[in-house]
């Protein structure tokens, strides 16, 4: 990992399992890799980008019995299924493997081959509890409630059978030392300390092979035997970027890999891929990335329920940007999410039309009255609201690049956003329609200019997570090419000057949520019902409930009394990626002294309310305690330790 070039990017979704049918899970894994590589070579990145599917195993070959079909009569076919998505979710992947495809076979014999002439993989017999649809033997101590399968909750079957063994519990110590000097080897955290916890307990030598089915790759010098379906896949990250048949370019690409899969499979990928490429000696990936899982309006997504999201489905009758940008927003990544349609219409509504459709539009029609539809050149005028405006550019292209860093999509968006926010602040600050009525036309100009700018960086931030819309506003702020194809180090604020503007459009309409309960069979609540409702939920609130509620860390730069109240003080709180204005009732307790440089909680989703003629947009967590019977102390809620800035707490 040491000096390892950082602008060589290779990335991976898992290869899907060609008898699955593609839904929302399979969109999450692939939207977010596309994403990112998007992300990266607008960072100016050498990127590469695979996916695939997986198409050896029983399930495959009990289909095409059932069937009447050859097993790879099948999967020609149905493998189409995940292009077709692919090509619906606009995803740039460099590469598309299939585990049938010769130069994947000729990788999988090499290498298993290679491992038996070292000793690595040796024939034993082995007896176990298997899971037939997730082909994967169970061992005892990792069984679910009564003897079932873990992951799919199916029972287990009993299985013995002649199994060529791979020797990898004689690298667990290599790999367990990997793990503790690179902490992002394997992320998000909780999952790095399960795989170590895991690693720290007994791992046994993995069976490899199978004598049940025929569906599979033979074990070269014994064709009894087919390789072990998870060994095949596993190997398909190599076999893509020329492992036999191109080392130049597998050389290139191979010490940078990061893979991105569900939380399902991380014990394959974290546990027995990098134990094989110890075998193989090989360098290991820079960091295997785990998500969590989708559950649809609170349920568990499956096919008896009749609740698995087709991504086309909600494709066409949403838009493709808002399910990408829904997705990416809506939860933390590497944590479990909650589809929901009508959250889904609140984004679009809140975030997507009102926050940047608006500003768009705006910006676009004061340039069109105005300035006769030209962007006027910057003005000698200095304005403190347009610095603080590109201060903020500045602080969102860093937050996004740190977020990205960790793969946390939210948070990038966050970042993005927020910026946004603040351009349509700056409108409302700078009211340039008096301006203009004013006749001040250098600070007119300077508004104008800057307004513009923010659109285009803007348009460039939101490339990689919504690329049709960008594409979109770059067309309507009257710029020629694809936004993608810039580089964010080649952004220069103001250089836009002189272009002449398109004609503005409405980026995403409005959904009258309404209608929209109507259309969907939802029932529309009466505030009496929803007083009612509210009643019964006071007392208890679901995990989803809690985490509605966003709380970062965030620090008091300014506290100011505010003459007309007793309890409240006007704070300016900083949150690293931008400042806010929070009224808080804790005069009594502290000195604004004693406050200014305090590092507190901050709750930062909470609707702004209106205190003393102050807009306040935020809470400051603190803990009320009893002292003496009658009065109270109160103890600011605080991290510990120097936890940077806006640091979700969850």
């Amino acid at each position: 990992m040491d000096g390892m070039d950082e602008r060589i990017f290779y990335i991976t979704t898992p290869i899907y399992y060609v008898n699955d049918v593609p839904h929302i899970g399979h969109a999450y894994t692939t939207i977010a890799c596309d994403a990112m590589s998007r992300y990266k070579r607008m960072k100016g990145c050498d990127v590469r980008f695979l996916t695939g599917t997986d198409e050896h195993g029983q399930k495959v070959q009990a289909a095409a019995e059932k069937r009447g079909v050859a097993p790879q009569d099948l999967v020609d076919r149905i493998h189409l299924n995940f292009k077709e998505l692919w090509r619906v979710l606009n995803v740039s992947n460099d590469d598309f493997i299939r585990t049938t495809e010769p130069r994947h076979v000729r990788v999988v014999q090499d290498m298993f081959k290679r491992l038996m002439d070292q000793g690595d993989i040796y024939k034993g017999e082995y007896e176990g509890k298997y899971c037939v649809p997730c082909e994967a033997y169970v061992p005892e101590s990792s069984m679910g409630p009564g003897g079932t399968c873990p992951d799919c909750g199916r029972p287990l079957t009993v299985m013995k059978e002649e199994s060529y063994f791979f020797r990898g519990s004689r690298y667990v110590p290599q790999l367990i030392e990997h793990y503790e000097k690179h902490l992002k080897g394997v992320m998000p955290r909780i999952r790095y300390n399960e795989i170590m916890s895991f690693l720290k307990g007994e791992v046994r030598d993995q069976s490899v092979s199978r004598t049940t089915l025929k569906w599979g790759i033979p074990v070269p010098g014994d064709e009894k035997h087919v390789i072990y379906v998870w060994f095949d896949a596993l190997i398909n990250y190599a076999s893509a970027i020329g492992y036999l048949d191109d080392r130049s370019t597998f050389d290139r690409y191979w010490p940078h890999v990061r893979h991105v899969v569900g939380k399902d499979i991380i014990r394959f990928h974290c546990v027995i891929w990098p134990l094989m490429l110890l075998a193989l000696g090989l360098p290991l990936p820079v960091s295997i990335v785990a998500h969590g899982w989708w559950t649809v309006d609170g349920e568990k997504m499956s096919k008896s329920r009749g609740n698995v999201v087709d991504p086309c489905r909600v494709v066409e009758e949403y838009g493709l940007d808002p399910f990408r940008y829904f997705l990416l927003r809506e939860i933390p990544f590497g944590h479990d999410g909650d589809f929901s349609e009508a959250a889904l219409v609140g984004r679009i509504n809140s975030d997507l039309a009102n926050d940047l459709g608006n500003l768009l539009n705006r910006t676009l029609k004061m340039i069109q009255d105005y300035r006769e539809g030209t962007v006027p050149a910057e003005s000698l005028r200095e304005m403190p609201e347009a610095r603080d405006l590109q201060c903020q550019a500045q602080a969102a292209l860093e937050g996004t690049d740190e977020a990205m860093e960790d793969f946390s999509f939210d948070e990038a968006l966050k970042r993005i956003w927020s910026f946004i926010g603040r351009a349509n602040k700056f409108i409302d600050e700078t009211m340039p329609w008096r301006l203009a009525k004013e006749g001040s036309g250098d600070a007119l100009d300077s508004v104008l200019l800057n307004l513009y700018e923010a659109l285009r960086l803007s348009a460039l931030m939101v490339a990689p997570f919504m690329p049709e819309t960008a594409q979109r506003i770059w067309g309507q702020l009257g710029l020629e090419g694809d936004p993608l194809k810039c580089l964010y180090d080649d952004f220069r604020w103001g250089a836009a000057a002189g272009t002449r503007v398109g004609r503005a459009e409405v980026l995403f309409p409005r959904i009258d949520v309404r209608e929209w309960k109507k259309a969907h069979g939802e029932k529309a609540v009466t505030a009496k019902e929803d007083k009612a409702m509210a009643e019964e939920r006071r007392d208890e609130i679901s995990i989803d409930d809690f985490r509605r509620v966003e709380m970062r860390v965030a620090q008091v730069v300014k506290a100011e009394e505010i003459p007309k109240s007793r309890k409240l003080y006007k704070l300016e709180v900083d949150l690293g990626y931008e400042r806010r204005t929070v009224c808080s009732g804790i005069k009594a307790f502290f000195t604004p002294e004693e406050l200014v440089g305090k590092r507190v909680i901050l709750v930062t989703n909470l609707k702004p309310a209106k205190l003393c003629g102050i807009d306040s947009n935020g809470m400051i967590l603190a803990a009320s305690v009893k002292v003496g019977g009658e009065s109270e102390a109160l103890t600011l809620v605080a991290p510990e330790g120097d936890i940077p800035l806006g640091s979700l707490v969850s």
